[in-house]
This record gives structure tokens, sequence and C-alpha cells, in this order.
């Protein structure tokens, strides 16, 4: 049984690589990641536009990558190989094209595709040259047959991208706070480049307060009631349809003038010192809404009786472990943890860099339209930006959201180090 069991082992390992997971991260990077970015940024749309015309907005329509390539100094551009790149100095990347179009008033009026800047190309990835070569081919291309792959190559030195483990976000975790005798329910919220806190307590007032963002301690019920679910017996059901709990009657009496939608928002919007006119008071906070609360589960005005539903059963998540009926979460547990491996890091970089690269399109555009000219977006977008800072980040190992050390250089005092490097988790 266990020679059957060594052999298994073996089979496995000599066809899938140890970095097999990173590299299929790598391309679920490039294949669907991209993508997602792209449609979350799809629209752009300048404060200051000519004065003959009514609407003008910049759409990003598709993203693409291809194989690394290299441009000489006589601009003749060819295939790049890592060997070369080690050998030369410089970073095995291929080129980004992306396809914008100009609308003006709803009418589609340029389209063209250009280069928006350089990812650096994981090896042995699905637009790597070494992917899916024989071991012969391999080593008439310079490389190693046994080496697994998984790294980039910039400015000749190879780099790893340190995998990081992280809380599991769009899950709410009932904790007992240290030192007291409350409990607290932590959530998560990632949704593109939003990652936002919530805080669900209940302090000795009997009150279920919920923190988000820059909104503080804001009474729950209230909250469900401004997401348009206003009657008593609706909240109740959607807690539990089987029991009622007293914690939750306490709740609902305490708020219970508070009988319209626009009451319950602007009672938030007060809370929360915005002081303008009641009008402008509540728009500006039903978009603090859509926006900031549990944006995973969507950021329109359709989405608000999903949300009143997610905190309702938040409400009784929280009662149930306060009230020792189940567990309580365990941070620590790896049921509670997730992996970013590299295409997570990359996508959470690209996505910082992108918005970066579209406020300097949107600075430019703008400039020239004060000086009286229409510009062509061709001329308006600089590629070299957004590559340098996807270069940068990779070489110093500085990352979005002040992380240092993701990028190290690779160790190859041996081929079991080189492998522990490349599955190394901070």
């Amino acid at each position: 049984m266990f020679k059957f069991g060594t052999i298994l082992i073996e089979k496995h390992f000599k066809e899938h690589s140890f970095v097999n997971s990173n590299i299929e991260s790598f391309n679920h990077f490039i294949d669907i990641e991209l993508h997602n970015i792209i449609e979350e940024n799809r629209e752009i749309v300048p404060t200051i536009i000519p004065h003959n015309i009514d609407d003008y907005k910049i759409t990003l329509d598709k993203i693409w990558v291809t194989k690394p390539e290299i441009t000489e100094a006589d601009g003749s551009k060819r295939n790049i190989f890592p060997v070369e790149a080690r050998l030369r100095k410089l970073t095995y990347s291929s080129p980004v094209f992306i396809e914008v179009s100009a609308h003006i008033n709803d009418v589609q009026r340029e389209s063209f595709t250009t280069q928006i800047g350089n990812l650096p190309i994981m090896l042995k990835s699905k637009n790597c040259h070494l992917h899916k070569l024989s071991p012969e081919d391999l080593i008439t291309r310079g490389e190693d047959s046994d080496d697994p792959g998984g790294y980039f190559i910039i400015n000749g030195t190879e780099k790893v991208l340190i995998n990081i483990e992280d809380l599991a976000a769009n899950r709410m975790l009932v904790e007992k706070e240290s030192g007291s005798n409350f409990f607290i329910g932590k959530l998560f919220s990632e949704r593109g480049s939003f990652k936002i806190p919530h805080t669900l307590e209940r302090p000795k007032d009997g009150i279920f307060y919920l923190t988000f963002t820059r909104v503080k301690k804001i009474p729950l019920v209230v909250l469900i009631k401004a997401l348009g679910v206003l009657k008593d017996e609706e909240i109740t059901n959607f807690i539990s349809k089987d029991r009622k709990f007293d914690e939750v009657l306490i709740n609902l009496i305490e708020f219970v003038d508070i009988k319209t939608q626009d009451d319950a928002i602007d009672y938030i919007a007060k809370r929360i010192g915005i002081t303008q006119s009641k009008e402008i008071r509540v728009e500006r906070m039903q978009e603090i809404l859509d926006k900031y609360l549990l944006p995973h589960l969507g950021i329109n005005k359709e989405d608000r009786p999903t949300k009143a539903y997610n905190l309702c059963k938040m409400i009784k998540r929280y009662l149930a472990a306060s009230n020792g009926e189940i567990p309580l979460d365990d941070k620590d547990h790896y049921m509670n943890k997730r992996l970013k491996l590299s295409g997570d890091l990359l996508a959470d970089l690209f996505r910082v860099n992108l918005k970066v690269l579209i406020g300097d399109l949107l600075y430019n555009f703008q400039r020239i339209v004060k000086r009286g000219k229409f510009p062509s977006i061709k001329v308006i977008i600089r590629d070299k930006l957004l590559t340098q800072r996807i270069y940068s980040s990779m070489a110093t190992g500085t990352w979005v959201g002040g992380r240092k050390g993701i990028s190290q250089r690779i160790q190859r005092l041996n081929f079991l180090e080189t492998l522990s490097h490349l599955q190394r988790v901070v």
C-alpha cells in the first residue's frame, strides 16, 4: 500500500510542477482579471469638456497581452527569450494593448488600439515562449529543463512574488473583544479596489450598531429601513422566521418613529454630519450606502434589498454566537484565511496603477481643452507611466497598500532552496 502511495505521489509531481498553482494564478490574471479591471474602469468622463459639446466620454473596450518581445535601438521589434533577458539585463515582458474609443453626444467619433504599457511575464505561463516546450527544446533555448518557472525577470534579475496569507474577505467573523465581555462582528467587504471593514457591535444599551468607512456607529435597524425594508414584521422574518429575538424587538421599538425610507436616510445623514438641505443630504447618503455598504453585494440601487437581507442574517449570526449557540470564529483558523498568489498581487498592482494612468489621461485632456483645443486621445495616453510604476514595484518589492518585500530576488544556492523560495508565504 505504502509503495503504491509513493508511486502515485511521484507520478503527480512528474506531471504537475510544485509552482503550478502560482502559474495558474498568473494565467487567470491575464485571461480574466485584466478584463474585470477594465470593466470596472470602463467609462472615463472628463469634468471639463469643449463648450460646444453636451456630452463627452472615453471608453476602454478591450485589453489583451501578447508574447514577450523587445524593441531594439533601431526601432525593430522581435521575440525575446528568458536567457537573453538575463544576459542583457532586460525585463522579460509583453506589451499590453487596449482598444479605446471616444464618444461625443453618445456617437462614437474615434476608435483605435494603443499600447498602454508593458507587463512582466511569468516564466512557463501561457504567455511565455517556454510554455509547453519539451525538455530538449528548453535545452536548445539555453534553459534548465528541470527549472519550474513561476518567477519573473526584471532588469536581468530573477524575482519571485511572495504569496500572502490574508483574512478571508466577504465573510463575517464574530469574536470576543479582549479584556471585555462584549462581542464584535467583523467583515471585510471586497470589490475591485474597495476593501471596506464593517464592524457590528452591541454595547450596554442593547442597540445593534454598524460602522463602515467614515460612517460610525449607525443603528442597524435604521440602516435596514434606509435600504427599503420598512415593516417590522419583514425585518424579524428576514432575521429568523422560526424564532423571535427579544434583542431585536428592543431595537425595533427604539426606532418605531422612523416610518419612511427618506426619514431613515436623513437620520443617518444627520448622524454622520452632512449639513446641506434635505434633498442633497438624502442624495449623498444614498450614494454612500450604494457604494460603500457591503460593495461585494453590488453598488447599484437594485442591490439594496439584498444588502438589507444580509444585514439581517448578520444580526442572526451575531446573536447565535453571543448567546453561545454556535462557536465563536477563530481568525487564525485556515478556514478563515486566503492565500494571495502572484495573479492576485499583480491584479492589485495593475488596478491601482491603471487608476493613476486614467487620472493622468484626464489631466492631460482637460489641460489641452482649457487652451481651447480639442485633443485626440492618442496624444494624451502615456504608455511609459504604467510600465515604470509596475517595474518599480517589481524591482523594489514595495507594493500597493504599503506592503514591503513582496518581490524578492530568487535564491539559487541549490535546487531545493529555489523551490522553497518559490512557495514561500508571508
